[in-house]
């Protein structure tokens, strides 16, 4: 392929670089990259690369803005709330860079999907915040031998490295063969992320991927690159591929993708949850206050911040984390309803009250954000 005039102005600071060269912005500009997620990872790493003219650029999602995302998602703007997330990226990408080729992928990645949809590039980015989407992805990688360049992000912290066996690396498998319990650990939705944190590691996952196609420096791969905003550190974790490994070792058993969901042990997305026996709805819980005779008391168990962002009147504070240490402030005679922001932790303080001799519980579905939505809206949501 040849630039042209504009493209030539467009990358000189690139064309300058020896490392880079016109040979090197030839190389990014065939080049073709699939993002997983057009959010907090994706729009950094989307814009940076179409920025630096990577040739054909893939945008999986199947999500619409939401006023929440613009803190972090900077590939969309207050505008495009409500809008498809693709066509959002789609919009932003060609004005900064109308030389692209933008294919959009408006559906979830599944089973039956991810080969054909990663198949045509070369490389794919990982900017998923699901344990199922992130093991799917993880191995149809290493089945189609794609290079994998990884980023997850939560709170404070970040982690990115390169997942590649066939190029002498590990995979994600390697470095965590079996996923965590469900509810283990956090969402972004439920712990909260740092705004600026997602462009810290989406650059760096851009930065990975441009080194890969020009084939210059020393990668990620074979280490993760751990990243805390608080301290300011980078610190780094030597990895290696596992010999034993299911998937990319000496004698892989999984030789095609299986269920993710049913692996991780999640719900499937497209199916209703059904309640855990010791839930109740909000609109139970409101008719439950609405009745003094039952004399229930209401308990938050999110934490402090939380608390002063949003809350139920009159109810009593005693943060899950806390709840070991106050165990004795409670009654194991009072009837609780235990809410929290979606339900996961309220079930888990159920449980360990329920361990504890304590009868009269019950755990709040879809938690006071569900309370905002179907009772009260002036309840502000987080």
């Amino acid at each position: 392929m040849e630039l042209n005039d504009d493209e030539i102005r467009r990358y000189s600071r690139q064309l300058s670089l020896p490392e880079v060269g016109l040979e090197g912005q030839k190389k990014i500009c065939s080049a073709s990259v699939l993002c997983l997620g057009a959010g907090g990872l994706g729009s950094p790493v989307a814009m940076y690369l179409a920025a630096a003219g990577i040739g054909k650029l893939g945008i999986l999602d199947f999500d619409l803005v939401d006023l929440s995302n613009l803190q972090r998602q900077i590939i969309h703007g207050t505008a495009d709330v409500g809008r498809p997330k693709t066509q959002s990226a789609a919009a932003t990408l060609h004005r900064l860079n109308p030389h692209i080729q933008v294919v959009l992928h408006e559906t979830r990645l599944t089973s039956e999907n991810a080969l054909n949809i990663i198949r045509p590039y070369d490389l794919v980015v990982d900017g998923t915040d699901n344990f199922p989407t992130r093991y799917l992805a993880n191995d149809a990688c290493v089945l189609l031998k794609k290079p994998n360049v990884y980023g997850s992000i939560f709170r404070f912290e970040g982690h990115a490295s390169v997942f590649a066996p066939h190029l002498g690396g590990p995979c994600y498998r390697c470095l965590y063969p079996e996923p965590p319990p469900p509810g283990a650990v956090p969402s972004c939705a439920e712990g909260g992320v740092l705004g600026v944190l997602p462009g810290v590691i989406g650059v760096i996952q851009a930065t990975e991927i441009l080194k890969l196609v020009l084939g210059q420096g020393r990668s990620l791969l074979n280490r993760l690159l751990l990243f805390n905003a608080l301290d300011m550190q980078f610190r780094e974790l030597k990895l290696r591929r596992d010999p034993q490994c299911p998937l990319c070792g000496d004698n892989p058993v999984i030789t095609q993708l299986i269920n993710y969901q049913t692996f991780c042990g999640a719900q499937p997305a497209a199916a209703t949850a059904p309640m855990h026996p010791d839930e109740v709805t909000v609109h139970e819980l409101k008719r439950a206050l609405d009745d003094p005779q039952l004399g229930i008391q209401v308990l938050d168990v999110r934490e402090p911040d939380e608390y002063q962002i949003a809350r139920i009147k009159g109810a009593r504070l005693v943060p899950l984390s806390a709840l070991p240490k106050r165990l004795a402030e409670l009654d194991p005679n009072q009837p609780y309803y235990i809410h929290c922001k979606a339900g996961g932790r309220s079930l888990q303080a159920l449980q360990f009250l329920r361990e504890r001799g304590f009868q009269r519980l019950k755990s709040v579905q879809g938690g006071i954000t569900a309370w905002s939505d179907q009772i009260d809206r002036s309840v502000p949501k987080y």
